[in-house]
């Protein structure tokens, strides 16, 4: 037998490929793998990749550059196992990437990662699967995304996890989604809270961390309240609050709990399990400025209601704030500052606070920090609100320069309240004074100018409460403060305008200011305001008023009224009505009596001058020949026989007492009749000859000559005085003589309203009204005048509207109350109201008086009842 030949190996089929082994190092090539069919090397893929995403962001920023992310996508849902879990595993770590994420969202790959959530899933699949979708979570969009697709419900099933991980991963994405109202809502409804409390209890400190910053989140809303209290959350809250070893904790568990205490049933549990006795104490205690500042806040947001206000109070939080207030840190200081703020709404706390914590506050108002003078200040607001003896304490407390100062902070909150604490300050006349006495009125010019319109609110508020005084009011406009006061009257914004309404109606106090309050536009601006229904309020209103009431010249001229209160002094001049919408527009101005003095006559109506003051530099003219060369602040001529004339029949009168008007003889209805032709008459009576007469003229002239010159005729510096009128003084003390002793009201008015038709031509007959030529006699004494200023003594025929003036002016100055109105076409007529003796009041209570109107023109003193107040005045004039 031969020898056994080995057997030889069968060679392998054609058609397999022999095993290859290859080792790449270029990740480019590794991300082509991943297209390959086979799973084995998808996996080592998979694996390589996952090691270099690992390393930092510029790998993965290379990846996304070479393609990966799109076939990474296809492998989440890969059969093999190992494949979809190393895929996941990639996708975890590549999610922080902000380019990666945005182009998972147009790929649509959330369903897929959801998906790694099932509980079937291996728990490496849920730890990544969770961080990707915690690292996209925290965009808008995706948020939206895992919501919509399911993702709040398998995430908070992972809570439960045996695996720390995907705690931390899972609380951390609900603490992103719970950002949306629309995910707290479904999170009370898939009953979250329990589940979010149990990590309260973990071992790790982030987790704690997270649980406590979503429960400070879905607590904003009562109902997760609500199941906050019913599983004993609050308890566990306190508890690590009393451990010093969960300190890290104590900040967020402070936020939590202020939240809590929003809700008033957990705040009677918590004050009634000693808890906020604990709260309270551990704030104060603690030595962690950020720990106080969150319990002051806590305080604050609780105490916004009135019943967790009580509450409080009965467990002293004043003093826990106080000491507060004397904290190093300036973010305790200011939410100190913040709490005692609402904490002031309690009238209980405001007597604490008005010994202790007012002096601490007013420090404060010294601080460098901006933000600590605002809420300081705002405290003090609130303090100083309706409660004077908080107001007298700030004052007590040198608090007045503090917040004076604090008037030119750069933070307009400090502003705002700075102002509002000197107003409160200001209603009291003492404190009022101390205010005015540190320059308040320059220090609120900056205010007024602001940009801001709560500032510009509250400043001008504070120049109505310390403007009452005159020397208030007189630093005010010499240190301009009044013209960014009347700008404020332009606002758009309904409560500056208010305000600054208010501001001008006070500072309209005195003439002097409501001339250069009109002087700025004031009066045009405010009749503008109260023409429109939606801008106009109160103040605007009674503001226009006193500024009319400073002015009455002003105001008979565009309302054509004066009240009984309105008394008419000196320089008072009837210019007419001011018809707007005839022949003056908006915003036109009722010059001045001096300008009027010195235009030329025209064919406009006389204007008529109320003056019973004497003056020689404005003397009256004359009607002599070269009296046509007079005119009121142009040139003087002969002058000496008016006056002369003026002084004898004044003489005469007062030595003989014949001042009664039914002892006078009345004047002949002539247009002549005037104190100018009855001086003439009477000079010329007691000149005899030509040379007599020049002698006369050449002692004319040279009285003319002493008489001191008029502004406009040589030197300009002397002092201009209005036209005098000594027939008007003569009136005034003859009316004042006669009829000022009378006892009975009735008899006063009628005796004057007799003296007043006297003086004016007597009665005219209805019938012959029209043959009465006080036309020629008025144009006769402007061509006299050289002027359209009349003044009233002159007026010898005038009819109803130089009567009523006539009347009101003398009442006035005998103290009869009378009102005077203008009508239509020269009309006019005096208002007075009396008590009808003939009627009967109830018991007890006298009958009101009644409105009468004063006959002057056809049956002088007569008094007509007005009932209706058209019918019967139309009837009567």
């Amino acid at each position: 037998m031969g020898k056994k030949l080995k057997k030889e190996a069968e060679p392998p089929p054609k058609d397999v490929f022999d095993p290859l082994t290859i080792e790449s190092k270029k990740a480019a090539t590794v991300v082509l793998m991943l297209n390959s069919p086979e799973e084995e090397i998808l996996a080592k893929a998979c694996e390589a990749i996952y090691k270099f995403a690992l390393k930092g962001e510029e790998n993965k920023a290379t990846l996304l550059e070479l393609g990966a992310v799109e076939p990474l996508t296809k492998l989440l849902t890969h059969e093999d196992k190992i494949v979809k879990r190393n895929a996941t595993m990639i996708f975890g770590i590549l999610a922080s990437n902000n380019d990666v994420k945005k182009l998972l969202r147009e790929l649509d790959v959330m369903n897929s990662v959801i998906a790694q959530l099932a509980p079937e899933e291996e728990v490496v699949i849920h730890e990544f699967a969770s961080l990707c979708l915690a690292n996209m979570s925290a965009e808008y969009t995706s948020k939206v995304q895992i919501f919509e697709q399911g993702g709040l419900e398998p995430l908070i099933r992972l809570l439960s996890s045996p695996d720390p991980d995907v705690k931390k991963n899972s609380i951390e994405c609900i603490y992103n989604l719970v950002q949306d109202f629309q995910c707290r809502a479904t999170l009370q409804e898939l009953n979250a809270v329990p589940p979010i409390l149990d990590l309260l209890k973990s071992e790790f400190p982030v987790i704690q961390l997270l649980a406590l910053k979503t429960l400070g989140v879905i607590t904003n809303d009562k109902e997760s309240r609500t199941m906050l209290r019913d599983n004993q959350g609050v308890d566990q809250l306190i508890k690590i609050l009393e451990a010093k070893e969960l300190n890290d904790l104590h900040i967020e568990a402070l936020a939590v709990i202020a939240n809590c205490l929003e809700d008033m049933d957990t705040m009677v549990m918590i004050q009634q399990t000693g808890g906020l006795k604990k709260l309270l104490t551990f704030a104060e205690n603690s030595t962690i400025p950020d720990i106080q500042k969150n319990a002051a806040k806590a305080i604050t947001k609780a105490a916004y209601d009135s019943e967790n206000r009580k509450l409080f109070h009965e467990q002293e939080v004043e003093k826990c704030l106080v000491t507060l207030l004397g904290s190093e840190n300036d973010g305790t200081k200011i939410a100190a500052s913040q709490a005692i703020s609402v904490m002031s709404e309690n009238s209980a706390s405001k007597e604490f606070f008005n010994t202790q914590g007012i002096p601490q506050l007013i420090q404060l108002l010294k601080s460098d920090n901006e933000e600590v003078r605002e809420a300081a200040a705002l405290a003090l607001a609130n303090l100083s609100t309706c409660n004077s003896a908080n107001a007298n304490a700030i004052a007590e407390a040198d608090g007045i320069d503090p917040l004076i100062n604090t008037l030119s902070s750069k933070r307009d909150g400090a502003i705002a309240n700075a102002a509002t604490v000197l107003t409160n300050m200001a209603l009291q006349e003492p404190l009022r004074t101390a205010i005015q006495g540190h320059d308040v009125m320059r220090a609120l010019h900056g205010p007024l100018r602001s940009a801001n319109t709560v500032v510009q609110s509250k400043a001008a508020l504070t120049v109505a409460a310390t403007a009452c005084d005159a020397d208030a009011r007189a630093e005010l406009r010499n240190s301009g403060g009044l013209e960014p006061l009347v700008e404020l009257l332009r606002s758009k914004n309904e409560e500056v305008r208010r305000h600054a309404s208010w501001a001008v109606m006070v500072c309209a106090g005195d003439e002097p200011m409501a001339g250069e309050l009109c002087r700025l536009g004031a009066l045009e601006i405010l009749e503008e305001i109260n023409l429109s229904l939606s801008r106009k309020n109160k103040f605007s209103e009674a503001a226009y008023n006193k500024l009319l009431n400073s002015n009455l010249s002003l105001k008979y001229s565009q309302l054509g009224y004066l009240s009984s209160s309105n008394i008419i002094s000196d320089g008072f001049y009837d210019y007419g009505r001011l018809l707007y919408f005839l022949q003056i527009s908006p915003g036109t101005r009722l010059l001045p009596l001096k300008e009027l003095c010195l235009q030329e006559p025209n064919d406009l109506r006389a204007i008529l001058l109320i003056n019973s003051k004497t003056s020689d530099i404005s003397p009256p003219p004359s009607t002599e020949d070269k009296s046509s060369d007079i005119g009121y602040g142009r040139s003087i001529s002969s002058s000496s026989s008016l006056r002369r004339a003026s002084k004898e029949r004044a003489n005469y009168r007062f030595s003989t007492g014949l001042g009664s008007p039914t002892e006078e003889k009345p004047e002949p209805a002539s247009g002549r009749n005037t104190s100018l032709s009855k001086s003439t008459v009477k000079e010329k009576g007691l000149r005899k000859g030509r040379g007599k007469k020049e002698e006369e003229k050449v002692k004319e002239e040279e009285e003319v000559a002493a008489i001191p010159k008029l502004p406009g005729e040589g030197t300009t510096d002397k002092e201009w005085f209005p036209p005098s009128d000594p027939d008007f003084c003569v009136y005034v003390h003859e009316v004042t003589k006669s009829i000022l002793p009378k006892t009975n009201i009735r008899d006063q008015i009628e005796a004057l309203a007799k003296y007043v038709a006297e003086k004016m031509g007597g009665r005219i007959p209805r019938d012959k009204l029209h043959d009465f030529s006080w036309e020629l006699h008025i144009s006769e004494l402007k061509f006299q005048l050289k002027s359209n200023v009349i003044p009233i003594g002159l007026v010898k025929k005038g009819i109803f509207y130089h009567r009523a003036l006539l009347f009101k002016a003398l009442a006035d100055k005998i103290g009869i109350g009378c009102s005077l109105v203008r009508g239509e076409y020269g009309r006019a007529w005096n208002r007075v109201k009396l008590m009808n003796e003939s009627s009967k009041g109830v018991i007890g209570v006298p009958p009101p008086p009644e409105n009468y109107i004063v006959d002057l023109m056809f049956s002088p003193g007569t008094l007509m009842k007005l009932r209706s107040k058209d019918a019967d005045l139309y009837r009567f004039l």
